[in-house]
């Protein structure tokens, strides 16, 4: 793997280009599986877990290697995996053994304390069902196509309450013609 002679790495040694060329593909995975490792919520974002059962078995090892575990990284299958658990939930990024983990931990703390918010502080399996599409839509604020788009969370909570309040003009917007058009057929067949 290692050629002598350049100087591009330490101690003269050559390394391949992949081990410095800087990506902003930094996240390969995030999901959410319950106590039972099923899988409740998950999105990948490149082609190393290209079908459902490559994923589901990814998903199974990484679930096996940290539901005993008190860590909070690990290094499975030549991906780094950072991963927190709540009550009844394990939620996990997954990045090349080459990413930062601290970039990592990051996007895990952003998705866990947006859906904190979201899930009203009540961050488990039951609650989570219920607003699926919420989960979605804070991962699709948070990582896109494998580029991080945002650590903050009180950014995408931001983010989602301004489509959520978009949502609900449109259709108080909806109801009130509705409405209108109630009155104006109840005052025609009233004359």
């Amino acid at each position: 793997m290692f050629r002598k002679g350049r100087l591009d790495g330490p101690f003269g040694l050559y390394l391949p280009s992949s081990f410095y060329e800087p990506s902003l593909y930094v996240v390969k995975a995030m999901f959410i599986l319950d106590s039972d490792g099923q899988r409740l919520v998950a999105k990948y974002y490149d082609e190393t877990f290209p079908s459902p059962k490559e994923q589901q078995s990814f998903e199974k090892n990484t679930f096996n290697k940290t539901n005993r575990a008190d860590g909070e990284i690990a290094f499975l299958e030549g991906m780094t995996i950072v991963y927190k658990s709540s009550i009844d939930l394990f939620f996990y990024v997954v990045g090349s053994s080459q990413e930062n983990e601290l970039m990592l931990a990051s996007v895990l703390t952003c998705l866990f304390e947006s859906l904190s918010h979201i899930l009203r502080k009540n961050v488990e399996k039951r609650s989570l069902l219920d607003n699926l599409d919420s989960a979605f839509l804070v991962m699709d604020e948070i990582v896109d196509g494998g580029v991080i788009l945002e650590c903050d969370s009180q950014q995408v909570i931001q983010k989602l309450n301004f489509r959520v309040d978009e949502n609900l003009l449109s259709e108080q917007s909806v109801a009130q013609v509705l409405q209108s058009a109630k009155e104006q057929i109840k005052w025609s067949l009233l004359k």
